[in-house]
């Protein structure tokens, strides 16, 4: 069964990729426009840690600790944005053109046809630019602690589970956002909401936990999961957990077991968003 499945992906995978080839103009202007933001965005972090030593007073987050932060964000943003945003933004035009009964005909699960049938191959650079920037900080950073805490294969093995579990928290909101498409028609403004939703996953949750920030803090770390995306990752590796507080142990917990909740919840949304959906034959 998980054979059919891999099978399905990988065709839809394959599919997409000779079609970004049939433009190859196109999909190499699209990977320099990616990158061209990415650069933008590095040059006003940069520019930030030319007044400052840190993201916060006390925080820990440096120039090269923010550096695998920020690649971690590009790592997770990039999966998600290849694999999953591509489809999202399309379910509404799957209602309105009846699609979407085309796909319910279908011998699989529907919630996997509607999240996997196209990847944006071209969003996969800024995955190559957040690896190249992990890299460059922690190789600046492995000279900070004897022995290099971030090199530990037990470390990496950690940060690529939480990467895992971000990308499946992304994908639990993005279901949740896309299933409403249903109920309220056109939702065109998807991507828009997923980006003011997800712009706090894009600083250390430190800058949140004092002042006015305090109830977003919470909102976003226990209710609406978003901060745990990068944060825990990020941390496993910048800001190693041996040394810190015993918070952070139950923080990692936290995380993963919000991706599974979250998961459980996403798939229950869309199933119920699902039930009432009326077939544009009808």
């Amino acid at each position: 069964m998980i054979s059919k499945y891999i099978a399905v992906f990988l065709a839809f995978a394959r599919n997409s990729l000779i079609r970004d080839m049939t433009f190859r103009g196109n999909f190499f202007l699209d990977c320099v426009s990616s990158l061209s933001w990415l650069l933008m965005n590095l040059g006003f972090y940069l520019l930030v840690f030319y007044h400052v030593r840190s993201i916060g007073v006390s925080t820990g987050w440096g120039v090269y600790e923010f550096y695998v932060f920020l690649a971690t964000t590009w790592i997770i943003n990039s999966i998600v944005q290849a694999f999953l945003m591509p489809n999202a933004q399309e379910f509404s035009e799957l209602i309105r053109t009846g699609g979407l009964d085309y796909i319910l005909l279908k011998p699989m699960d529907t919630q996997f046809l509607i999240s996997f049938r196209k990847v944006d191959w071209a969003s996969l650079s800024n995955l190559v630019m957040g690896i190249i920037i992990l890299l460059y900080g922690l190789s600046h950073l492995q000279a900070r602690t004897d022995p290099p805490w971030a090199w530990h294969p037990g470390t990496i093995g950690l940060y690529l589970v939480y990467v895992v579990c971000g990308v499946c928290l992304f994908y639990s909101l993005i279901v949740c956002l896309a299933a409403t498409s249903i109920w309220l028609g056109r939702n065109q403004s998807l991507y828009d909401f997923w980006f003011y939703i997800t712009n706090f996953a894009r600083y250390p949750m430190e800058i949140y936990q004092s002042g006015w920030g305090l109830p977003l803090w919470y909102v976003f770390t226990f209710i609406i999961p978003i901060l745990v995306i990068v944060n825990v990752p990020a941390r496993l590796l910048a800001q190693p957990v041996v040394p810190k507080q015993g918070w952070e142990w139950g923080l990692a917990a936290f995380a993963f077991a919000a991706t599974i909740a979250s998961l459980i919840i996403s798939r229950w949304v869309f199933q119920r968003a699902l039930r009432s959906y009326a077939s544009a034959s009808s």
